[in-house]
Order: C-alpha cells, then sequence, then structure tokens
C-alpha cells in the first residue's frame, strides 16, 4: 500500500518535522550588505543648480550591496530526527510487522550516522518492496548524509513517484532543490503548502526564492506567514525589510529591521540598515541613536560615519555632521560620495568656498573623478565663477562621456549667468550627441520659454516639443510639466495646463511653480471654487520655504585650521 499524507498516523510525525525544519530556516543563507550609489550618481535639482543630498526622499541610496554572497549551509541530517521520524510512521497500517522489523537496523543506522550500512540494508528491502515510498525517502536521507545530494534526490523524486503526496519525500526533495537554488524547489513548497496552508518554513523558503527573482511583492505575502520563525533568521528578516522598503512601507520595514537587530546587536550591518531606513523615513533622531553604539565604538567604517553625519545634518546638528563627515573623510580619502556630501552641506549653509576647498582635496586623492568636477562646478556657479564651473564641466564629459549630469550641468550653469543665447547653442550640441537626455531637453524647454517666445512660433513649438519629449523619457521630472504648463497657458490651452500642473504636484506636492500655474490656469477657465484652498496651500509652502531658508542659514560652515584635523592623504 502507498504511504500518502493522508493517512492520520502520519499528522503527529508532521510535527516533529516542522520543529526540525524551525530550527533550520531554508539553508540560513548569508545576505548582501549596504553600499552606498556607484561613483556618478550625483544627481542635480532642476532651476537651484543645488546637489541633491542623497538621503533626501526618493533618492535614498537604501540597498546597494556591499558584496553580493548567498552561502546555502549543508542539511545537517544528524539533527533531522523530526524528518527521519515522519518516515517511520507507524507500520499497522503500511506494512507488515515483520517488514517494520527489518527497518529497525536501517533507521538506527541513520541516527548514528552511519549511511553506507544504512544503505547496504535498504537494498533488499527495495527489492522486496520497490513501491514503498518510505523505503525510498529512507535511501533519500541516506545519500543526503553521504553528501550525494543528486542520488538523494533521485531517490525523494522516486518516492513522489509512488505516492506523489508523501510529505516527507515532498520535504526532503524541496529542501535540496532550495539549496541548490533550482526553480523546482518553488513547485515543490506550494505543493507542501496545498496540505500545510500555514507551514511556517516553507513560507519562508518561498520567501526567500521570491526574493532572489526580485518578486518583493509574493516574498512580503509569504515572509509574513513566516511569523516568529523568522526571529531566530536575522538574514530572512533583512530580506523582508529590503522589500518593505521597495514596496515603500518604510514603517513596517523599521518594525522588522528592529527585530533583526534584537537577534544580533551586535551585527553592525543590521544596525546600519535600519539606521538608513529609520532617516529615510525622516526620523533622523532614531537614526541617530541606533548608531550611537557605533559611534561610541569609535568606529573608522566610512560609511556608518557617512550615514551619521547624514543624521545629524538632518537633525540640523550641522557642526556634529561637518565633524564626523570630516572623520569619515580621513578615515577614507578615496570615498568620492564624501567629499561630494560635503559639497552639498556647503551648498546647503551657503558657504561655497569651503565646498571647494573640500573638492579640491578630493581631486588631490582622486584627480579623474568626474562626480568631482560637476560638484565643484555648481559650487563656482554659486561663486559666480562662470568661467571655471564650465571648465570643471567640460573635464568632467571628457572624463566620462556617459555622464549626462555634467552636460546638464553645464547648461544650467549658463542659463543661471543670464546668457540663454550661450546657453542654448551649449544645450543643442549637446543634444546633438545625446538627443534622448530627458534632463538636456527640459533645459532646452526652459531656455526657449526665457527668451519669451510667441506661441505659434517656431522658437514655441520647438519649447514645447522638447518638454514633451522630456517627460515622455521621464514622467517623474516634474520640472518639465512646469515649464509645459507655462506653455499652455500662454497658448490658452487652460485644461492642458491644469493636466500637467496636477501632474507635477502628484510628483512633489511642494511644488510652487506648479501650484501656481494650476491657480492661474483655474481662474482663466473660470473654475474658482477651490482658488482659495490652493492659496491657503501656497501660502503655507511660502511660509515653510522662509523656514527653511532660515535653517541652512543658521550655521554657516568655517573652515577648521585646528591641528587636529588630518589632511587626507593620497
Amino acid at each position: 500500500m502507498a504511504v500518502g499524507i493522508a493517512h492520520p498516523e502520519l499528522h503527529g510525525e508532521r510535527a516533529l518535522i516542522m520543529e526540525h525544519r524551525s530550527k533550520r530556516l531554508p539553508g540560513q543563507p548569508q545576505f548582501s550588505r549596504l553600499r552606498r550609489k556607484p561613483e556618478g550618481s550625483l544627481k542635480i535639482a532642476p532651476k537651484t543648480a543645488q546637489l541633491r543630498g542623497r538621503y533626501a526622499g526618493k533618492q535614498f541610496p537604501i540597498f546597494q550591496t556591499r558584496a553580493k554572497r548567498e552561502i546555502i549551509a549543508a542539511m545537517r541530517w544528524l539533527i533531522r530526527l523530526g524528518f527521519l521520524f515522519a518516515v517511520l510512521s507507524p507500520y499497522s497500517l503500511i506494512v507488515a510487522q515483520a517488514t517494520a522489523d527489518r527497518i529497525g537496523p536501517i533507521t538506527s543506522a541513520l541516527r548514528v550516522g552511519q549511511f553506507d550500512k544504512a544503505l547496504q540494508l535498504l537494498q533488499p528491502e527495495l527489492q522486496l518492496n520497490p513501491k514503498n515510498p518510505q523505503l525510498w525517502t529512507l535511501q533519500g536521507i541516506a545519500f543526503s548524509g553521504k553528501g550525494d545530494k543528486r542520488e538523494a534526490l533521485a531517490a525523494f523524486r522516486h518516492a513522489l513517484g509512488i505516492s506523489s503526496d508523501y510529505l516527507p519525500a515532498l520535504e526532503g526533495a524541496a529542501q535540496i532543490e532550495y539549496e541548490s537554488g533550482d526553480k523546482d524547489a518553488t513547485a515543490l513548497l506550494q505543493k507542501i503548502l496545498v496540505v500545510h496552508p500555514k507551514d511556517p518554513t516553507s513560507h519562508a523558503m518561498l520567501a526567500v526564492l521570491a526574493y532572489r527573482r526580485h518578486d518583493c511583492g509574493a516574498a512580503v505575502q509569504h515572509f509574513e506567514q513566516g511569523g516568529s520563525l523568522l526571529d531566530s533568521q536575522p538574514g530572512a528578516l533583512e530580506e523582508y525589510g529590503d522589500c518593505l522598503v521597495k514596496l515603500k512601507e518604510t514603517e513596517k520595514a523599521i518594525t522588522i529591521f528592529s527585530r533583526a537587530l534584537a537577534q544580533s546587536e551586535s551585527d553592525s550591518a543590521v544596525r546600519y540598515r535600519l539606521a538608513s531606513v529609520q532617516l529615510l523615513a525622516q526620523r533622523p533622531k532614531d537614526a541617530i541613536a541606533t548608531l550611537q553604539p557605533l559611534l561610541e565604538g569609535s568606529t573608522t567604517d566610512a560609511d556608518i560615519l557617512e550615514l551619521a553625519a547624514s543624521a545629524y545634518e538632518a537633525d540640523e546638528n550641522t557642526p556634529e555632521a561637518v565633524h564626523i563627515l570630516r572623520q569619515a573623510i580621513v578615515s577614507d580619502p578615496h570615498n568620492v560620495n564624501l567629499y561630494v556630501d560635503f559639497a552639498n552641506v556647503s551648498i546647503d549653509h551657503q558657504s561655497y568656498q569651503v565646498g571647494v576647498d573640500m573638492i579640491n582635496a578630493g581631486l588631490q586623492t582622486e584627480p579623474k573623478a568626474a562626480p568631482l568636477y560637476v560638484a565643484r562646478g555648481i559650487l563656482y556657479v554659486q561663486l559666480a565663477q562662470y568661467d571655471k564651473a564650465e571648465a570643471d564641466f567640460e573635464k568632467a564629459d571628457a572624463l566620462d562621456p556617459p555622464l549626462a549630469v555634467g552636460s546638464a550641468a553645464e547648461g544650467l550653469a549658463a542659463v543661471q549667468q543670464n546668457d540663454p543665447d550661450r546657453a542654448l547653442r551649449t544645450l543643442r550640441a549637446k543634444l546633438a550627441k545625446k538627443p534622448n537626455d530627458p534632463f538636456l531637453l527640459y533645459l532646452q524647454a526652459e531656455t526657449l520659454t526665457q527668451r519669451g517666445p510667441d506661441p505659434g512660433s517656431a522658437e514655441f513649438r520647438e519649447a514645447l516639443e522638447s518638454a514633451k519629449k522630456a517627460i515622455s523619457l521621464r514622467p517623474s521630472l516634474g520640472e518639465a510639466r512646469d515649464i509645459l504648463a507655462k506653455l499652455y497657458l500662454s497658448a490658452g490651452q487652460n485644461e492642458a495646463a491644469i493636466e500637467q500642473s496636477r501632474k507635477a504636484l502628484n510628483t512633489d506636492p511642494k511644488d510652487q511653480a506648479a501650484l501656481y500655474h494650476l491657480i492661474q490656469a483655474l481662474r482663466k477657465s473660470g473654475r474658482t471654487e477651490s482658488i482659495p484652498d490652493l492659496l491657503k496651500r501656497m501660502a503655507e509652502l511660502r511660509r515653510e520655504g522662509t523656514k527653511e531658508e532660515a535653517v541652512r542659514n543658521r550655521y554657516k560652515l568655517v573652515e577648521e585650521k585646528s591641528p587636529g584635523m588630518e589632511k587626507p592623504q593620497p
């Protein structure tokens, strides 16, 4: 008689299987660490020529990996007694007592790790009972104990060919397929869930497999079913948290990473991860508290120091942010991102020359880093040193031709110089090489609009098409939508202006240009009922802007000349 999971005698042994599986969730993979964006990821904020803080909003670089490594531990068969007991369900309904007596020596050999002996004893039994899935499953266990996963899988598959729903064989095959990363593991685990929908280990395994496929929607659903089993697996919790961040469920992610940290408080990578998400959720004080044990331990890890500096800056403690950022630069003087971060802080606090000086120090150690030239060029724009700015942007393009940021910033510098003709020549030359650069297209539309073309003129049509193409290439580019709404208003196309303004506000609710264009378009179209509320919203945004400006100006950077400040060495 074939053994299937429908037999009530198997239910007690099932609990033993789950007890074992819960002790060693899915191979205990080692998960990737955090890493900042690669060099060249600098973003230039349109219109303001300001380096965007890479820890702000959607630009936050949460989960770039430090190293890609997943080590699947071998199955520890000597402690899988629950699995073995499940195979040895009561024999009164399955095989004759004499057969059960002959199997006793086989199971004894397996328990003490005598796998070759167990295989020898199994041969005559399989000849007598070739349709017994238990015997084939015992053979699978023996081969697995020897490390022969290929033969073990064949034995488990043979058992499933006799009884497709025989649970011990399903779990044995699923475990091997999972550890080898085979896609068949998913199908086997799903078959287990058909019988046991709430099996936490199967859910956890499916979650990890979905994570590897970058299917965070499915992964999160299965992680949720893993329950408290995950608390003993910080690596799985980290993957769970990663997916929640990617799904923009940051508060849930904070809860999950906190659970992971509770299981491994000494793991600096988990602590870094939690602090990163806390900062993403605009909770800088919490991020600082999370990082404090590492800072008190005098860490020299530049990534940790950089994150701490960003948290202190977000918490409006610029002196501490600058102090820690300088420590990070001393610790890792070849890290281009650190110099760019310092330039960001310098721009925020209108300390442009201090930023230039620090970028100069960075260029001494990394003379071919294109992002440093872009950053210094933007600082020169703020200092009205336009020739130097353009030279830096040209140098950035020469070093890294695919880097569109340098080209865009050069055009932007010319626009800010109030020389639209020169800007237009520069932009057209760049667009001839990069016709599908959305930022350059936006800048061209803005430059043409600054010239005040009449609706219907060639320049007006060119500006309109440039803005439309920029949006088609990057729908989230709110600045291009602002220009398009302005052009539509000029042409009397109020409904089209309303549509573009609303879409820009969906991307950035604080976009004052979009709000202003929306008010204008609604008034011109006679739809004035919502204008009072929009005006209140505009006033509130302007008050917020004034407050933010005061915060930026509260602390003016002064270059430190103290002997305690070490100079970065190449």
